[in-house]
């Protein structure tokens, strides 16, 4: 299984509601994700699934890209990427669905101590991912049972000089 990671680009301060969920992307968010996006989608990743924390902001990260992948399929949704989800969590939901591709679209710290757990094993490791940061992980069939092959980190600044 390949997996994608996408953290959020950057969000206004404060909703409308108040509520952090409801936080969107700023106009250079937006704008940031054109820009990855593109580089993603001549990456050419066949995504089979994109998986999306129920954030206002992790939708909009995720939508550009699937947009530029021409990924058809909806996004779904899971509060396994919500801030401070368990990464485990997941990681579990990914072996029931069994993608060959996946991205995830979610927030820090949950995507940083993924990353952790994809490279070392261990669930105490954090690597904090920037915003609109893209990082690929090949793992097992079952990414639960253990480390995944770093295949990649891109941060949003050398995407943008790649698009």
């Amino acid at each position: 299984m390949i997996l994608h990671l996408l953290r959020h680009a950057e969000a206004e301060d404060l909703s409308p509601s108040g509520r952090d969920a409801d936080r969107r992307l700023t106009e250079d968010g937006r704008r940031r994700m054109k820009s990855v996006a593109k580089v993603i989608a001549r990456m050419d990743p066949g995504y089979d699934a994109i998986l999306v924390s129920p954030f206002v902001r992790a939708r909009q990260t995720a939508e550009p890209v699937a947009e530029a992948c021409g990924f058809r399929k909806p996004l779904v949704e899971t509060k396994a990427l919500e801030p401070n989800a368990d990464p485990v969590d997941v990681l579990h939901e990914l072996a029931r669905l069994e993608p060959g591709t996946v991205l995830l679209a979610g927030h820090q710290p949950h995507l940083g101590r993924l990353f952790g757990l994809l490279l070392s094993g261990r669930p105490s490791l954090e690597i904090p991912m920037k915003k609109a940061a893209f990082a690929a992980f090949d793992a097992e069939a079952d990414p639960s049972m253990g480390r995944a092959e770093l295949k990649f980190y891109l941060p949003a600044r050398l995407l943008e000089e790649l698009s």
